[in-house]
């Protein structure tokens, strides 16, 4: 599961994660060597190595979680995530900060990715960015040095530029009703494939949690589709399933590779109407 956060308060950086808090939350962080039977060629860094490095180059590790594993001899060295934050960075608005994300694995199951992310105050979301506004920088387990990691997460700082300009984009773009039912309907379709699994309509997605989240703008429309898409919790008053009981509220997403991919689909979803592209309800 997900390290519950809770938004600040007050517009404060999010407090950092203790090594006793990063062993609770991702064990596998502290793998001592790789999954038996890795190729020699494997270069082998621990992650609590990369946290070190990091945590001397002013990021802070802020969650930590880890990948699900089914089989006995994965479970410690399986995939991975840790968001880092610096305490040098002026929240943009007051109301955002950037944020490294970083997986890894030490069972061959992922190399060293670095992607850019965004952290919500109000709401306590993490948001992933699309490939399309920051290229992950993808470091594979041959020939490595930590220094890679290192170097590459600068590259971070280089874009929030442009990452608050697409944000901005996202804050003046105003969506029609339309525009915005057809947002949540190919959001729902990113994490159900079946329509007729849907267990909410999409206008379930749309509903606010929180006096500041309202507004048809596409900044707040996309976080609360992100928030309600992610944290589930949600259920269709009136549904019920074919046995005569009532549909249960949706579940949170909790799988790592999911919580990546769905946060990048959305951003991406967002960055297109952003761009002027328009989407229908049949998309």
């Amino acid at each position: 599961m997900f390290p519950q956060i809770n938004a600040p308060s007050s517009i404060h950086q999010r407090p950092g994660l203790s090594e006793d808090a990063l062993r609770r939350f991702a064990p596998s962080v502290f793998a001592a060597s790789p999954l038996p039977g890795v190729s020699d060629r494997y270069s082998f860094v621990p992650t609590a190595q990369i946290v070190s490095r990091l945590r001397g180059a002013g990021w802070v590790p802020v969650t930590a979680f880890e990948q699900r594993v089914r089989l006995e001899e994965r479970c410690g060295f399986q995939k991975h995530l840790l968001r880092f934050q610096r305490a040098d960075v002026v929240p943009a608005r007051g109301e955002y900060t950037p944020e490294l994300v970083l997986v890894n694995s030490h069972d061959r199951s992922s190399a060293y990715q670095l992607h850019a992310g965004l952290f919500r105050f109000v709401c306590g979301n993490g948001m992933i960015v699309a490939d399309t506004t920051f290229e992950r920088v993808t470091i594979r387990h041959s020939g490595f040095t930590p220094e890679e990691v290192t170097e590459a997460s600068f590259r971070i700082l280089d874009q929030v530029p442009t990452i608050t300009a697409n944000v901005d984009k996202f804050r003046s773009r105003i969506l029609t009703t339309e525009e915005a039912t057809a947002f949540a309907r190919t959001a729902l379709a990113i994490r159900f494939e079946d329509e007729a699994a849907w267990p909410i309509a999409p206008v379930k997605l749309l509903e606010s949690r929180r006096r500041e989240d309202r507004g048809d703008d596409l900044w707040h429309t996309f976080n609360r589709v992100q928030e309600n898409l992610l944290q589930g919790g949600q259920r269709e008053v009136g549904r019920f399933l074919a046995n005569g009981r009532r549909v249960p509220r949706t579940r949170a997403v909790t799988g790592l590779d999911q919580n990546v991919r769905i946060n990048k689909q959305l951003w991406e979803l967002a960055r297109r109407l952003a761009a002027g592209e328009t989407l229908t309800l049949a998309e």
